[in-house]
C-alpha cells in the first residue's frame, strides 16, 4: 500500500521527490511520480497530478490545478486559479539545440489569473496568456492571448470570448449562466 506523506502543511505521495529548497504552500497535494526541483515556488491549495515536474525557477500561484504529465519549466510563471490540462506543454527556449546551452536565453511565459489550458496544448515560450482566457485542447499558442479570449487551433487564434465561469459569451457579452457582463476595450475584453 502506498503512503501519502504530510510535511509542513502540504502532502505528497511517497513516489515523488521534493528537493530541499522548494517552497510549497499549505493544503497543496502532490501525487505520484512528481519531481519538485530546489527553488521551485508553489502556492497553497494546489493540486499536482501524476508525473508533474516543476523547475527550480518556476513559480506557481495559489489554487492551481496541474493535471498529469505536465512539466512547468524554468521561466514559467503561473498565477492563481489556473488550470493546466493533462499533457499540455510549456517550453522555455525558442530555438533549442541539444549541443548548444541556451539557459541564458530562456523566455518568460506568464499564465495570468484564472486561465485554462486544455489537454495537449502547446505554449511556445515568451507568450502571455491573459486572465480567464481559455486555450482549447491540442492548440499551439505562438503569441499573446488577451484576457477572456477563447483560442484554439494551430496556430491558436481567437474564436470568441469566455466568462470567468468558463462559459462561452454570446454577442451581447453577458453570460447566460452567471450573468456577468463584459465590454470590449480595444482588442480585449473587461468586466463591465
Amino acid at each position: 500500500m502506498s503512503e501519502i506523506i504530510q510535511q509542513n502543511g502540504f502532502q505528497y505521495h511517497e513516489s515523488s521527490y521534493i528537493d530541499d529548497g522548494a517552497e510549497i504552500g499549505k493544503g497543496t497535494k502532490i501525487w505520484h511520480f512528481c519531481h519538485i526541483m530546489p527553488g521551485a515556488k508553489i502556492g497553497s491549495g494546489c493540486s499536482l497530478g501524476q508525473n508533474v515536474n516543476v523547475g527550480g525557477a518556476a513559480v506557481i500561484g495559489n489554487r492551481v490545478k496541474i493535471q498529469n504529465n505536465v512539466s512547468v519549466y524554468d521561466a514559467v510563471v503561473i498565477e492563481d486559479d489556473v488550470f493546466c490540462g493533462p499533457s499540455m506543454v510549456f517550453t522555455n527556449v525558442y530555438n533549442p539545440r541539444s549541443f548548444i546551452v541556451r539557459k541564458e536565453e530562456y523566455r518568460v511565459t506568464r499564465v495570468h489569473k484564472g486561465a485554462t489550458i486544455g489537454a495537449n496544448a502547446v505554449i511556445v515560450c515568451g507568450v502571455s496568456l491573459g486572465a480567464y482566457c481559455f486555450v482549447g485542447s491540442g492548440s499551439v499558442v505562438t503569441r499573446d492571448v488577451p484576457d477572456y479570449a477563447l483560442v484554439y487551433g494551430n496556430p491558436a487564434r481567437r474564436h470568441g470570448w469566455v466568462c470567468e465561469c468558463g462559459e462561452t459569451l454570446p454577442e451581447t457579452l453577458t453570460c447566460g449562466v452567471c450573468g456577468k457582463k463584459y465590454r470590449k476595450n480595444g482588442e480585449t475584453l473587461e468586466r463591465a
